[in-house]
């Protein structure tokens, strides 16, 4: 065994000496037989000794990830969060361990655990602002909870609705707008453009429905209040013609005339057609979003 300095150290046998500047070493042949012979046995154990690969070397990643693409294609999810999660630790600040950081986002949303997944995300997002993905982190962030919510539809056909959270959507939502507006050039962008308006509208129609649901029930102010969020928020979605309906309606169960006029003025100027409006004769069409 050699040590820094180029000097061999004694073995527990004991016999060879440290060569030293002020020291010279005696002749090979001058060495006894068996000191030579234990020498060369240590020489050669040494030189058979397992080669241990560097753990934080580039073949090492490049191989880790090989696998926790395989996890990932395979379904082992567990197993490839685990894996990446050590390359983003060995290969901090580099490309490959933002791209660890997007699969382990991608390998928590594929098992159902979206709030590891959103976790995962907002990390992304905070600590690389200038990724070039930053797009793709955006956008798959908007999907995560774009298909949380995706039961939304099934809960507006319900009879018995109550209030219920939709911060997932309002969160999809920022998330699409976000990247449209600072990655309009984005292969994401057209995709994410379609799903603002659907979550636009469905947010609207939602409000509505509960809107709808306090007028049945006689909680005119109530109703009033969902109605005018809805239209207030989401005034260019198909759903605030009838949120100004509601308005109207309620107000006058409520006997407040001026504020019944002023709603009625509204609906009128921004729906002249309106299946709502007195006198008018077209017939009375399913909102868009009702599908049963």
């Amino acid at each position: 065994m050699m040590d820094f300095l180029g000097k061999r150290h004694p073995t527990q046998s004991g016999s060879v000496p440290v060569l030293s500047a002020d020291r010279p070493a005696r002749r090979l042949n001058a060495v006894p037989a068996r000191v030579l012979a234990g020498s060369l046995v240590l020489a050669l154990a040494a030189c058979s000794s397992p080669f241990k690969e560097d753990p934080n070397s580039q073949a090492s990643l490049d191989k880790l990830y090989s696998e926790a693409k395989e996890d990932l294609a395979s379904g082992g999810y567990d197993r490839a969060i685990k894996g990446l999660e050590k390359i983003e630790g060995r290969a901090a600040g580099t490309v490959l361990a933002q791209q660890a950081q997007l699969d382990i986002a991608w390998a928590y949303y594929k098992s159902g655990e979206r709030a590891q997944a959103i976790s995962a995300l907002d990390r992304f997002i905070k600590l690389n602002p200038s990724s070039p993905a930053m797009d793709y982190a955006l956008y798959m962030k908007g999907t995560v909870n774009f298909n949380e919510d995706m039961g939304l539809f099934g809960r507006l056909a319900s009879q018995d609705v109550a209030e219920r959270d939709q911060q997932a959507s309002r969160d999809a939502l920022l998330a699409f707008r976000q990247l449209v507006e600072q990655f309009p050039e984005s292969r994401y962008a057209e995709d994410a453009a379609v799903r603002i308006d659907f979550i636009t509208n469905t947010l609207a129609a939602y409000e509505v429905h509960v809107a709808r649901y306090y007028f049945n029930r006689g909680a005119y102010v109530a109703a009033v209040n969902r109605a005018q969020s809805a239209v207030k928020e989401f005034e260019t979605a198909p759903a605030a013609e009838e949120a100004l309906s509601i308005m109207v309606r309620s107000y006058e169960q409520l006997g407040l005339p001026k504020l019944r006029d002023d709603a009625e003025r509204v609906l009128r100027k921004s729906f002249p057609q309106s299946q709502y409006l007195a006198g008018n004769e077209r017939v009375a069409k399913k909102p868009w979003w009702k599908l049963w």
